[in-house]
């Protein structure tokens, strides 16, 4: 395997201010498209999204310092205005209602989960298959669990409800996802150190 920690070292070795900054314009700009592509899921105030799928991977190819940098920044986007967040048939796109509203959890979630996988990914766990999947299901596993306390406290649900309208409906499309990212991430590192060999 590479030596080096993460796929965006792998990419650009030696990154300046000016790499950092595009790196993190176009994380937020991917987060932001995946974030569009929503299926509104009936009786839930959380929609079907591409937004989890784009956290896996910009915070497992960026490492842990740009990762939840990015994710900061996409978060500073919507609130101060921006229509980046998924579209909701309770609450806009944008905005700090939508951060302390029902669904804000999640946001959360995908910020810490960032971190966690970027610090994992900066310890190579998505070069190999065997470590990809446990650091993928962890990171998605803190979104959920930010997610449905947020869902649980702000609703006044039971968990029973909180689980089937915050959880239940995504568990085939965050599976699915989970493995996209867990099979193509080693695929890809294997790929790169294949290629330093010749």
């Amino acid at each position: 395997m590479s030596s080096m920690a993460t796929l965006r070292t792998a990419v650009v070795p030696r990154s300046t201010a000016l790499t950092h900054a595009l790196f993190i314009v176009g994380g937020v700009a991917f987060i932001s498209a995946m974030a569009q592509l929503s299926i509104p899921v009936p009786g839930s105030p959380v929609p079907v999204t591409g937004q989890t799928l784009a956290v896996l991977l910009v915070g497992t190819t960026y490492g842990a310092r740009l990762g939840v940098t990015t994710f900061a920044a996409y978060l500073l986007a919507g609130i101060a205005g921006a229509p980046i967040f998924a579209p909701s048939a309770t609450s806009a796109n944008h905005g700090i209602a939508r951060l302390t509203g029902a669904t804000g959890g999640y946001l959360v979630g995908m910020l810490v989960a960032s971190l966690i996988l970027g610090y994992l990914a900066d310890r190579k766990a998505d070069q190999k298959f065997v470590t990809s999947f446990p650091a993928l299901f962890a990171g998605n596993a803190i979104i959920f669990a930010f997610g449905l306390t947020w869902l649980h406290a702000s609703l006044d649900l039971t968990w029973s409800k909180t689980f089937s309208i915050g959880f239940t409906p995504f568990i085939i499309g965050e599976a699915l996802k989970i493995a996209i990212v867990a099979t193509s991430l080693p695929l890809v590192w294997r790929k790169i150190a294949s290629t330093l060999k010749n």
